[in-house]
C-alpha cells in the first residue's frame, strides 16, 4: 500500500507480477486520494493472473502491449488508463498494441465513448502515436472500427486488424519511432 508521507490512511494499492525487466501487470485496486503525478512507489505482490486488463512495457521500442482477457468491464479499462498514467516506467509518447484476441465482453457505444474520453483525460501525461487493436470476433471488431473514429484525435493513426501478427507488422511500419528515423 502507497502511504502518504506522516499518514496511516492508505492513498492507493497495486497489486504488481513482475514478468521481466520491463513489464508487470498492474491493477488498481483504491483510487481514493491518489497523487496525480508519475511517481515511483513500492507495491504489493499478488501470485493471481486473473487481471483482465494487463500491460507491459518496451521502453526501447516505445510501445506498451495491452491485453484484454475474459469479460472485460469498463471500470477494468478506466482503472487500467489510471494505473498507466501513474507508471513511472511510462514513456510519455507511446505506441500501442491493443490485444483483445482473448476478450469475451462486447463493449457498448457509451462504453467506446467513456474510452475515448479517458484517452483525452490522460494525454497531459501519456501521448499516444500508432495504435494496431486486435480483435478475433466479428462483434468486437466492428465495435472497434467505431473507436478508431471515436479516437482519432488522440492517435497518429489506428487500425483494427484480425491476428496478432497482422497488427504487429503493421506497428512496425506506423510507428512512432520509425517516422522520428
Amino acid at each position: 500500500m502507497l502511504r502518504s508521507s506522516g499518514e496511516s490512511q492508505p492513498l492507493i494499492a497495486f497489486v504488481v507480477v513482475p514478468r521481466e525487466e520491463t513489464s508487470a501487470r498492474f491493477r488498481l485496486v483504491s483510487d481514493s486520494k491518489v497523487p496525480r503525478k508519475k511517481e515511483a512507489a513500492t507495491s504489493e505482490f499478488e501470485s493471481s493472473h486473473s487481471m483482465p486488463v494487463t500491460y507491459q512495457i518496451d521502453k526501447a521500442k516505445g510501445i506498451i502491449r495491452t491485453r484484454c482477457i475474459g469479460p472485460v468491464t469498463i471500470k477494468d479499462v478506466i482503472d487500467h488508463f489510471r494505473v498507466l498514467e501513474r507508471d513511472p516506467n511510462c514513456p510519455d509518447h507511446v505506441d500501442v498494441l491493443l490485444d483483445l484476441s482473448e476478450q469475451t465482453s462486447i463493449p457498448t457505444n457509451e462504453n467506446l465513448r467513456d474510452v475515448t474520453r479517458e484517452i483525452g483525460r490522460i494525454r497531459n501525461n501519456v501521448q499516444f502515436g500508432a495504435c494496431a487493436i486486435v480483435a478475433c470476433s466479428d462483434a468486437l471488431f466492428g465495435m472497434l472500427r467505431m473507436l478508431e473514429v471515436f479516437t482519432e484525435e488522440y492517435f497518429r493513426q489506428s487500425h483494427v486488424f484480425r491476428t496478432t501478427s497482422e497488427a504487429e507488422a503493421w506497428l512496425v511500419l506506423h510507428s512512432t519511432s520509425s517516422t522520428v528515423n
